[in-house]
């Protein structure tokens, strides 16, 4: 495994993402962007912060004119307006310009809240990711997509912004807490899913290698994501057309959380609806039933979750409404040609035949508990 990977952005070199098993690394590479004479502001939230947020603040007060930490409370309820604001009241009180950096520490929401700051104050300005999940390392971290909730609406405002860097210290995985690493997982079974059926097998095989934090093996999960979500994204940096396989679970998954009120991580909603989008896979003769029940085994393997109760279907297809992806009335389901492949299934919500419609509501009943 090479500790680098080198992504492209419209065929030139936009930035490298960093492997390690510290940050030790951190310093040189920061300094790679004449950083001495600019102003850096680390922001993180409630829970990396105890743990991270000391140990890279003396680092980066190393190499640069003045470091500052901002900190909010941990969870998706903070990805808000409102915690923007107060980034933005730290770095216009520092007098931040378009030449100093924003770090983000921490995982998804934190890397998306940072980088829609990033994107907007003072019309941009640079940023490095860190990501310190499984999630974020894999994903949310990579690729330039920020994002913030807005009401009931989940990341309805945000802009595409490239990092600067992507530094993943592979042991910060050690400290992640069982829920938030298996629902990481969650988006790395969809790897595997979508676009490689050698890796899907690999995360079979491996099962208790990943599970007790095999640092090796997790080096090669974590570094094969990165190099298929490099892929995707060279191919198609903002989402026009091969990028959307990436939501392969997320129409369902988007419309669990709001509905269970953010009480479920992402993860674990994108382990449902990758649930639900193989139903429908198996439905409409997609794949067999070997295939759909292989999918569920291997999700309930990691420990994420193949069923949810307390929530009605027709709940979930009313949120389904309201995401981001409906275009003209329409949503584009991604679904399963076989492991390691994919179709689209676009379905008319303003014309919905009986059938569809039928299909549908199964599809969300096959991952639904009656209490």
């Amino acid at each position: 495994m090479d500790n680098v990977i080198k992504i492209n952005n419209e065929g030139e070199h936009a930035y490298d993402i960093i492997f390690s098993d510290s940050f030790k690394l951190l310093k040189s590479e920061l300094m790679k962007f004449n950083i001495e004479n600019k102003r850096i502001c680390i922001v993180t939230d409630s829970n990396v912060a105890s743990i991270y947020a000391n140990e890279v603040k003396s680092l980066v007060d190393m190499v640069c004119k003045h470091c500052y930490v901002v900190q909010f409370p941990a969870g998706e309820l903070s990805k808000r307006h409102e915690t923007v604001n107060k980034i933005y009241d730290v770095l216009v009180k520092k007098k931040f310009d378009r030449k100093d950096i924003l770090i983000a520490l921490g995982g998804g929401v934190v890397g998306d809240i940072t980088g829609f700051v990033a994107a907007t104050y003072m019309r941009g300005i640079d940023y490095i990711q860190v990501p310190t999940t499984l999630l974020s390392q894999v994903d949310s971290s990579i690729g330039g997509k920020t994002g913030i909730d807005y009401k009931d609406h989940k990341n309805i405002i945000g802009a595409f912004k490239m990092p600067k860097l992507v530094y993943i210290n592979l042991n910060t995985l050690k400290t992640l807490p069982e829920r938030e690493f298996n629902a990481g997982m969650g988006e790395v079974i969809k790897y595997g899913l979508i676009m490689a059926d050698d890796f899907y097998q690999y995360l079979n095989q491996n099962i208790a290698k990943i599970k007790s934090h095999d640092l090796e093996t997790l080096s090669n999960v974590v570094y094969m994501c990165c190099r298929l979500k490099k892929i995707i994204v060279e191919d198609d940096p903002y989402e026009k057309n091969v990028r959307k396989i990436l939501n392969f679970g997320h129409t369902f998954g988007h419309a669990i959380e709001k509905c269970k009120g953010f009480e479920y991580l992402h993860g674990e909603c994108v382990s449902l609806g990758i649930v639900a989008a193989a139903y429908i896979s198996y439905k409409i003769k997609q794949i067999d039933s070997n295939t759909f029940n292989s999918v569920k085994n291997t999700l309930a393997s990691y420990g994420l979750p193949i069923a949810v109760s307390g929530i009605r279907p027709n709940d979930i297809l009313r949120e389904i409404l309201n995401d981001k992806k409906m275009h003209s009335g329409y949503i584009t389901f991604i679904v399963l040609k076989r492991i390691g492949k994919v179709n689209f299934y676009k379905v008319n919500f303003n014309n919905m035949t009986d059938n569809e419609k039928d299909l549908l509501i199964n599809a969300i009943e096959s991952i639904t508990i009656e209490q």
